[in-house]
């Protein structure tokens, strides 16, 4: 009947307590069973029920702190594990007979010595019932181990499957950041040297930071800040960046690189075709139980340019957001791109977070 023991052979109180009140039950029934099929009164077929069962069920607990117990099975392997029990079962009858009679105020072991054969059925039974009892909490010990096991693998096939994502987006960023600096080189040298020396900047405080499954928002936020400040050295006046991060969603933790594609997106299939360029507005707000992060642009607006599949292309990094939200949160985050419906034109791309930590 074992209690769950942690990696410091130290039993857990709560499940201590949840398996004493489970074997308080079996112990119930086997009183009423008893109860029905012996004369006397009730009760006291009862006490010796629950004096017997919780004994046996204290001592075989106790004991396992004091051997090498197997921490999958929660018992001790080969000869000693049936020692432990055997001995748990016989001193806890003893022990359990004992404070029976005491509550009753009878003569120490009075059975053993009135009906030998009486005190040895009992014991037979106690055995019998002892067994099915520790063979319950073994198989259900076994249960949660694989339950585990299985959480844990998918846990890690969930941490890798996010690295990979991250290692692709990494680049992809920085690609798309050449791309805009060769450009510059050709038209103007001089800011195209202040631009690479701002990205030599800006992948110096980005990359070391992007380690990490999640940050605060306030740092996913100066990372986009620090990105449309590079963008601008090419843009000029025709980049509006505007932010909105209320104070106390300052801390709230999101995955790294989560808004880096959506500005991306937005600077290239909305504000550079747009020959006067736009506003580019990065916001976050709590509703209800959900943290909603918004990009949103005043530029060209969607098109077909936007759903390609390139590698250099949206579709990409967009379609990394969604991978790394479904392997995150699963189907309690959403990401949705249309067209902006405040008559202004533009695009804007929608991240829905659960707010719960744990989701």
């Amino acid at each position: 009947m074992p209690t769950p023991i942690d990696d410091n052979n130290a039993i857990r109180p709560l499940d201590f307590l949840r398996h004493g009140l489970i074997v308080a039950g079996f112990n119930t029934f086997i009183g009423i069973v008893l109860a029905l099929n012996r004369p006397g009164p009730w009760h006291v077929q009862m006490v010796y029920a629950q004096a017997i069962g919780l004994s046996i069920w204290t001592l075989m607990d106790f004991s396992r702190l004091v051997v090498r117990i197997n921490p999958e099975t929660g018992w001790p392997e080969g000869w000693r594990r049936w020692a432990l029990q055997g001995g748990a079962i016989f001193f806890g009858y003893l022990l359990g007979n004992t404070l029976g009679d005491l509550a009753y105020d009878r003569p120490l072991l009075d059975m053993w010595r009135s009906s030998p054969r009486s005190m040895l059925s009992y014991l037979l039974m106690c055995i019998a019932v002892s067994a099915g009892i520790s063979f319950f909490f073994y198989a259900r010990g076994k249960d949660q181990m694989r339950l585990r096991q299985l959480a844990a693998a998918q846990r890690d096939s969930a941490e890798n499957q996010l690295k990979l994502l991250e290692s692709q987006l990494e680049p992809h960023m920085l690609f798309n950041t050449l791309a805009n600096l060769r450009v510059l080189i050709g038209l103007d040298p001089p800011r195209a040297q202040l631009m690479l020396d701002q990205l030599i900047a800006f992948l110096r405080a980005t990359l070391s930071a992007s380690r990490a499954t999640l940050h605060p928002l306030s740092a996913e936020f100066a990372r986009v800040r620090d990105y449309l400040e590079l963008m601008k050295i090419r843009m000029g006046e025709r980049l509006q960046p505007e932010f909105d991060l209320p104070a106390e969603l300052a801390e709230r933790p999101v995955p790294p690189l989560l808004l880096q594609p959506l500005v991306e997106n937005a600077i290239k299939h909305g504000l550079e075709p747009h020959v006067q360029g736009g506003r580019l507005r990065v916001s976050a707000r709590r509703e209800g139980d959900q943290l909603v992060l918004r990009v949103r642009d005043t530029g060209a607006g969607l098109s077909d340019c936007a759903a390609d599949d390139t590698p250099d292309g949206t579709h990409f990094g967009l379609s990394q957001v969604q991978r790394r939200l479904a392997t995150l949160y699963g189907d309690t985050a959403a990401f949705h791109l249309g067209a902006a419906p405040d008559g202004e034109g533009g695009t804007l791309a929608t991240v829905r977070l659960p707010w719960s930590p744990n989701a």
